[in-house]
């Protein structure tokens, strides 16, 4: 049997599309997928998700270990996060020693990471919807990094401490940046570590 060779990919996931190729059930029918973006080898997968609302640094692969190994709760991924309103510094500590939110309908502890404001706002291409202007008060650019990945955690974890999200960008998954990548491009990796 001849050995498939192994494809990596990094893919700056526009606004409005899920972290899919293929869509299982009617309720999803009219939503965009990864596979309008680039013409992926036969067998991609997505390491992990962004729902459909979130952009940013998205892995892809051919080999079912690495995926395994990047979503097992080694690896660091860090978001940038537009919330709504001036985030307190009590807000920030929460957000570094753990946040109570709801996971599957039960409460859940998330595991201490890192938080910190962002010294200036990041320089992202504008999201397809818009998201609101400064007329309806201030906002806030964080960056938050966690290990694990529960059902749209980081929301969760901004919405419990005050500040809910409005835009919500991955920039680094471990040691790989989102970079210069153009919004709904694609570049081939060597690996992925």
């Amino acid at each position: 049997m001849t050995k498939q060779p192994i494809f990596h990919f990094k893919l700056f996931k526009p606004y409005g599309f899920i972290s899919q190729f293929i869509i299982n059930g009617k309720q999803k029918r009219n939503k965009r997928l990864l596979g309008e973006l680039f013409n992926f080898p036969e067998n991609t997968m997505a390491i992990g998700r962004l729902d459909e609302n979130s952009e940013g640094l998205l892995l892809l692969t051919t080999d079912g270990k690495t995926s395994t190994y990047v979503t097992g709760g080694k690896i660091e991924k860090e978001y940038y996060v537009q919330v709504d309103g001036t985030i307190t510094a009590e807000a920030i500590t929460t957000l570094q020693t753990g946040v109570s939110i709801t996971v599957n309908a039960k409460p859940y502890l998330t595991k201490p990471g890192k938080a910190y404001v962002l010294d200036a706002t990041p320089d992202f291409p504008e999201r397809g919807k818009k998201i609101r202007d400064a007329r309806h008060g201030p906002t806030t650019w964080i960056s938050i990094t966690i290990k694990e990945g529960k059902y749209r955690q980081v929301r969760k974890m901004t919405s419990a401490v005050g500040f809910p999200t409005l835009r919500l960008v991955r920039v680094r998954v471990g040691t790989i940046i989102l970079g210069d990548l153009e919004m709904g491009h694609v570049e081939p990796l060597e690996t992925i570590q």
